[in-house]
């Protein structure tokens, strides 16, 4: 599957599988498989110094290899948003974030090796915990950056991977406009 289209059924084989619905379904009329592409959850965590600076991850692959990023990931099935916040930020970081506050979910696409990906991107806000030590997920994250994040300014001034968590930035300090939303 390339561009999210399928050249064959994934159930009986058939070349017959149609996609549809802007590629967000594939259906077979030979064997009537239905599958649907639905949207991914993931999370971020905005984690904060005692200066009020956020901890951005520069990220060590596709897509958008060398942007920066909230600490996060795909959440896993069965798993709460808190949980996977939790979880992708010690992973990554080697800090186990506490006390998460939602700050909001935002649409994003996510386009890896020619799939896109519609993912449902919630962000977190957390305080560093009193005694911390940064240890780097290398497959993950090739270098970090603490980042002023209190003004639009500072904001458009990021390289960030995803437009996702630049309106997670907006919304936190009241500055999102609600056309965006």
């Amino acid at each position: 599957m390339r561009n999210n289209v399928f050249n064959f059924c994934p159930d009986c084989g058939s070349r017959n599988i149609q996609t549809v619905q802007g590629g967000r379904k594939w259906q077979c009329p030979d064997c009537g498989l239905e599958l649907f592409s639905n949207v991914a959850s993931a999370v971020g965590v905005v984690l904060l110094n005692e200066d009020g600076k956020a901890l951005l991850v520069r990220r060590a692959k596709e897509p958008r290899k060398g942007f920066l990023a909230f600490p996060g990931g795909f959440c896993e099935p069965d798993e709460a948003a808190e949980v996977s916040a939790v979880r992708e930020c010690a992973e990554e970081t080697g800090i186990t974030p506490q006390r998460l506050q939602f700050i909001g979910a935002f649409p994003n696409t996510y386009e890896y090796r020619g799939i896109v990906y519609k993912t449902c991107d919630m962000f977190f806000e957390a305080r560093l915990p009193g005694q911390f030590e940064l240890k780097m997920q290398q497959s993950e994250v090739c270098g970090t950056e603490w980042r002023s994040i209190g003004s639009e300014q500072e904001i458009a001034s990021i390289p960030l991977a995803f437009d996702s968590a630049r309106k997670a930035l907006l919304q936190r300090i009241g500055c999102l406009p609600q056309e965006e939303l």
